[in-house]
């Protein structure tokens, strides 16, 4: 009944049920997320009544990866508390910072006590299951203690009597036989454990509690991770001194990495824009001129983003990386065109206001039909005009904001930089990379003409070869592979285990250790966490960092194919591995 559902799916385990919401690309996740919490209000007289807790919701992409994984090891603190300080340290606080969506645990469960009854010395007492069930329940009731009235004074009790050890539990009197007690330890064995025993974490070959992070939709994951940073110390601090808390997975440094190299190539783009536009011009001042619409469009262009509430990713600065190469054309035609009329002689501000009044129409026409041409992604739906939508307008912004620095700054400078070229004597005196350059440009364009003259004198033989490109390009496009995203070595890999549903998880276990192992004997691996049981006894997850490329000669896949010939040694159990892909529409 909630507005903008478009798929609904669940997965049931005993003792747990998960059913992930599915909403159109137009609805609001913030709006969907409290019609989830009065759908989950008015459904709650129709569950059950012996749930532990009413069900939560949580904001994430079930598809997404997890952003950060954190590591606990300790020495000497078992998994059970471990645990405990995970779920009220760390998951806690870590669950409160801004863009986090989910923060689960993996790899045990909350400390307890574990009873485990010897049914052959139940049958020799002649107690059933039940009174051992009452005794406990009553050893663990949180009742009124009563009260001490002294005089006009009065003191209630407040103490706490439940049992919370297992030293606690074996004296407990569960029945009376031949006038003597049968304590809980003459039929059980009573343990300091955890709720749940079939649990593996495993963090480079040492037991482990896993804390994995998943951002909510829309986050910036640089932001957010920045944020969880910055209270790693914090939060170390709160933990016992025994506890090590290491950041076992980190899906930035490679989105950091992409985001560097685009600013280089940016950078690297103006600056070979900048150059060629002196080179071609000849001329100090002429080539100042359009040179300044590549910083100003690009800085307008920022300023629209941020008002747009675009942040710079890897879309973003490709589309400014190739939008250096665009917003320099129109200024280039505005120069051209005025400086026609300086050498005719006309005055410099007359020619300016004539030169731009020739051409503006060009201008707006050129960069008009430039645009044009993203309009389709624009109007794009779906996942892919999602991921795309930015780039395109990032472009067409740069492109409009060219056109009109083109129309305004350019003439304006055209009238006050520009001067009239030298004639005879001093034409003479220009400087040997001007003469040389223009010896260089006049052979390219001779050659061009001679090119274009036997073009031209044999038209039969260039319409087969147009028509054999065009073929040719038909060809290819079938026979080139598709996909949605390029393949690219992030430098992280992420297995999925799986085995059959009758196995016991102590067999799970002992394989889950195995693959493990096998992984991190591969010398190009730096790091391996992972954990198995919980959610699904006969599956777990595995998550590897490769080390530097600069470390190892072989790629993300390479590593995964000879890691395959190894893991099929291991029998009755799969694990499937994938690189780690980032998109680029995390931020």
């Amino acid at each position: 009944a909630i507005a903008g559902v478009s798929e609904i799916t669940s997965v049931s385990t005993v003792g747990n049920s998960r059913i992930t919401l599915q909403f159109d690309l137009s609805r609001s996740i913030d709006g969907a997320a409290r019609d989830v919490q009065a759908a989950i209000n008015a459904a709650r007289a129709d569950l059950p009544s012996d749930l532990r807790s009413n069900p939560i919701y949580r904001k994430i992409n079930p598809a997404d990866a997890p952003a950060l994984v954190l590591a606990l090891t300790s020495d000497t603190i078992g998994q059970g508390r471990l645990y405990d300080a995970a779920s009220n340290v760390l998951q806690q606080r870590l669950s409160q910072v801004a863009g986090v969506g989910q923060v689960t645990l993996g790899g045990s469960s909350l400390p307890a006590v574990r009873v485990e009854i010897n049914p052959t010395a139940l049958a020799k007492y002649r107690i059933g299951l039940e009174s051992v069930r009452a005794g406990l329940a009553a050893a663990n009731a949180n009742t009124p203690k009563g009260a001490i009235e002294v005089g006009d004074l009065r003191y209630q009790i407040y103490t706490n009597d439940q049992a919370r050890t297992a030293a606690e539990y074996r004296d407990l009197i569960i029945a009376w036989r031949n006038g003597a007690p049968v304590r809980l330890s003459d039929v059980a064995e009573i343990i300091d454990s955890v709720e749940d025993i079939r649990n593996e974490g495993q963090a480079n070959g040492k037991r482990s509690v896993l804390v994995i992070l998943y951002l909510q939709p829309n986050a910036n994951i640089i932001e957010t991770v920045d944020k969880v940073k910055e209270l790693l110390p914090e939060l170390q601090a709160a933990l016992p001194n025994d506890v090590d808390v290491t950041l076992a997975a980190d899906r930035t440094t490679t989105i950091r990495a992409s985001l560097k190299e685009v600013e280089r190539a940016l950078t690297i783009a103006v600056i070979l824009v900048v150059l060629v536009t002196f080179a071609f011009l000849r001329s100090v001042r002429a080539g100042f001129v359009p040179s300044v619409a590549v910083p100003v469009s690009l800085v307008g262009t920022f300023g629209v983003m941020y008002l747009m509430g675009y942040s710079l990713n890897n879309f973003s600065l490709m589309a400014m990386t190739i939008a250096a190469g665009f917003v320099v054309d129109d200024a280039i035609i505005m120069l051209e065109n005025i400086q026609r009329h300086v050498e005719d002689g006309v005055p410099r501000l007359e020619a300016a206001l004539r030169g731009a009044r020739e051409v503006g129409f060009t201008i707006v026409s050129m960069s008009l039909s430039l645009i044009a041409v993203f309009i389709p992604i624009l109007l794009m739906d779906g996942i892919v005009g999602r991921l795309f939508r930015e780039f395109a307008v990032t472009l067409s912004v740069a492109i409009l904001i060219s056109m009109v620095v083109s129309l305004t700054a350019t003439p304006m400078m055209c009238a006050y930089m520009l001067r009239a070229p030298r004639r005879d004597a001093e034409a003479r005196h220009v400087n040997w990379p001007a003469r040389v350059s223009e010896r260089v440009f006049g052979a390219v364009q001779t050659g061009y003409g001679r090119s274009l003259g036997w073009v031209l004198r044999h038209p039969g033989l260039t319409m087969l070869v147009f028509l054999g490109t065009v073929v040719l390009n038909i060809f290819l496009y079938v026979e080139i592979p598709k996909g949605f995203f390029p393949q690219q070595d992030t430098g992280r890999i992420v297995g999925f285990i799986r085995a059959d549903q009758g196995i016991s998880f102590q067999a799970m276990r002992r394989k889950f250790r195995e693959f493990v192992a096998i992984v991190r004997s591969d010398p190009a691996v730096e790091n391996v966490v992972g954990f198995t049981g919980g959610f699904q006894t006969n599956s777990g997850f595995m998550f590897g960092s490769l080390k530097p490329l600069a470390e190892r000669d072989v790629s993300a896949d390479q590593v995964i194919a000879r890691l395959r010939v190894r893991l099929t040694q291991v029998s009755g159990a799969s694990l499937f591995l994938q690189a780690a892909q980032d998109r680029s529409e995390e931020h």
